[in-house]
């Protein structure tokens, strides 16, 4: 659906070359939503702007639909663009205009008839949950609202793709959930591919189904979401996960422990989530566990715990509780906090 291939950008001025994207290659597949992620300055918000043509790569080719991006006449792009909507972190609505106008207006510059243009803008505000706001102004609503009207503009003209440029990073945490959930029910009913940035892994864990993750332009790690978590390679995305299992233990805690067996970190995929496999470690093993710290968090589709254990005994009867572990599909990783 989304095919980037080899993509790079670089941006001159007189004083300097900054290269924001370098040989960048991703391919988002129909109907999934797809995540990049990075810290500020990795390259994210350019990438997607070249999405839509609204930077021209230096290099490379974009593939949308089966529509070349890079090889387009400028008529035929902006007739490209119309199926492609796209939502701002700024909402970037029309602050004198109507939430109706500020949907139906783009809909009038492509020639929509007045009839069609009114029963898509009460279609998608409705699909928001917005329809009694139609005649408020951008300045009587909350921020979870207007980003609801900006999203009801995009789907107005019945897109196949979606992008999202950091479009909940204003937003407070309980608005940010309703957001995501929308996003997600947008995705299910109309099958639209949604392709974001963002800069914070929860947005990553609720709604994607796979992920990149940038540092300097470049894409150091991509896969499906569970994989990502739970095989993370690179130190970046590694910070990234940590961010939602803190492991902030003090140092007094690890120097008294260390001594006395190892000190591991487990992480649970699936349905071994469930599964009571440390109180059987106590039973089948002469050892003593501790729980230094821990967290399960849902992704899109399925659940991923991980802690941080202390296991207590003597070195043959620990190794042997590790073993266990492993065999009922917990993932296990010594660590040296």
């Amino acid at each position: 659906m989304i095919e980037l291939k080899n993509v790079s950008k670089t941006f001159v001025s007189k004083k300097s070359t900054v290269t924001a994207l370098d040989d960048v290659s991703i391919h988002v597949q129909k109907g999934e939503i797809y995540g990049v992620i990075g810290y500020s300055g990795a390259g994210k918000s350019t990438l997607i702007r070249c999405v839509n043509m609204l930077e021209k790569p230096s290099g490379g080719e974009i593939i949308v639909n089966g529509v070349t991006m890079t090889g387009l006449s400028s008529n035929k792009l902006r007739e490209a663009r119309q199926n492609i909507g796209m939502i701002f972190q700024g909402f970037n609505l029309l602050k004198t205009a109507t939430v109706y106008d500020n949907i139906a207006i783009p809909l009038k510059l492509t020639g929509i008839p007045k009839a069609e243009i009114d029963e898509r803008v009460n279609k998608y505000l409705a699909v928001v949950g917005l329809e009694a706001k139609a005649d408020s102004y951008p300045s009587q609503l909350s921020g979870g609202q207007k980003q609801r009207v900006a999203i009801a503009r995009a789907l107005s003209h019945e897109p196949d793709v979606l992008l999202s440029d950091e479009a909940t990073s204003a937003l407070d945490p309980e608005t940010t959930e309703s957001i995501l959930s929308l996003l997600l029910k947008i995705n299910k009913e109309f099958g639209i591919t949604i392709l974001l940035i963002t800069h914070e892994m929860h947005v990553v864990q609720k709604i994607c189904d796979r992920v990149a993750v940038m540092e300097n332009g470049k894409v150091i790690e991509e896969g499906k979401v569970i994989d990502i978590f739970s095989q993370a390679k690179t130190d970046t995305t590694k910070k990234f996960i940590n961010s939602l299992f803190p492991e902030d233990i003090p140092s007094e805690v690890i120097n008294s422990l260390k001594e006395q067996g190892p000190i591991i970190r487990l992480s649970f995929v699936g349905q071994s989530t469930g599964k009571p496999a440390l109180a059987e470690v106590s039973k089948k093993f002469n050892v003593y566990t501790n729980i230094l710290s821990g967290n399960i968090v849902q992704l899109k589709n399925e659940p991923y715990g991980r802690m941080v254990i202390h296991l207590e005994g003597a070195n043959e009867e620990t190794e042997a509780a590790v073993r266990y572990l492993e065999e009922v599909g917990v993932q296990v990783e010594r660590v040296n906090l």
